[in-house]
């Protein structure tokens, strides 16, 4: 690992391409699900590749000084990229992601799509400078734009049934994410705590965080029928769903049974792997 990051182009690494793929996937499964892959599509692929990588850079920006003794291997505190190149480049990204969506807003003369990245842009900038230490606000805003990222397709297509799915498919991806990010501060607990920051469990404690990831988890599965009994996706939806709501349910009895750092980076890492198996789901469904 440390190889490739030496010969990785450090303006490539900065911008943390398995995070950006996985925001791309949100827009491409929409494309699938409306069995079509347009101009506007397309070009929304290149607006959330350039606003997620915009958010990656700025966010590390504004941490250059706590990388610096905790992560003095990234990208910025290593000087491999100057802390002003960085910034400006980080600039850069959100320019292109608004020029992005005006080129598709002139195409199409869809308004939605651009008030959506424009705010979306707004919410990545303040996250990083302001809100990422702020307890649960920090969560909900992570949570909340990978779920607008499916939003953001939808209407992108401006179909009235494929702006409700990618409504649904928003608020499953922002639920998951959201439990997914207070067991992740579950689990970073001791470090966090140790460095001053202000996380849901430093502020309210472990087992309340650990039942509020619970819900979370409970309330999205139990609606995961939803789209089968409304005749949105076949019946081979419900059948590969099924394999991710039992992951699912196994992790929601596993953060409430135990808060330890093991437990909650399993649980971390199961509901990644649900999500995934979810989304594979979501295509299946649509296509068969």
């Amino acid at each position: 690992l440390i190889e490739r990051k030496k010969i990785m182009n450090p303006y490539i690494e900065i911008i943390r391409p398995g995070n950006v793929i996985m925001a791309l996937i949100a827009v491409i499964l929409i494309a699938i699900i409306n069995l079509n892959f347009t101009i506007p599509l397309v070009l929304a692929i290149v607006v959330v590749f350039f606003a997620t990588s915009a958010g990656n850079v700025i966010n590390d920006y504004f941490d250059y000084n706590i990388d610096a003794v905790n992560r003095p291997d990234r990208v910025l505190p290593s000087g491999r990229i100057s802390k002003k190149a960085g910034r400006n480049y980080g600039y850069f990204l959100f320019a292109g992601a608004i020029a992005t969506e005006l080129i598709s807003y002139f195409i199409t003369k869809n308004i939605i799509p651009l008030i959506i990245v424009i705010f979306a842009v707004i919410i990545l900038y303040l996250y990083a400078r302001v809100f990422k230490t702020a307890p649960f606000i920090g969560n909900l805003i992570v949570a909340f734009t990978t779920g607008l990222t499916f939003v953001f397709a939808g209407y992108t297509i401006n179909n009235p049934h494929i702006i409700l799915v990618s409504w649904y498919l928003g608020f499953f991806a922002f639920a998951m994410t959201l439990a997914r990010e207070i067991t992740k501060d579950i689990e970073d607990y001791k470090g966090d705590k140790k460095e001053g920051a202000n996380t849901l469990p430093i502020k309210f404690g472990k087992k309340p965080s650990a039942i509020l990831a619970f819900l979370l988890i409970i309330i999205t599965t139990a609606l995961c029928p939803i789209l089968y009994l409304n005749h949105i996706f076949s019946i081979y939806y419900l059948v590969i769903i099924a394999i991710a709501v039992i992951i699912f349910l196994y992790s929601a009895v596993l953060i409430l049974k135990s808060q330890s750092p093991e437990n909650c980076h399993k649980v971390s890492k199961n509901l990644k792997i649900g999500m995934l198996i979810a989304f594979v789901s979501f295509v299946f469904g649509a296509l068969l």
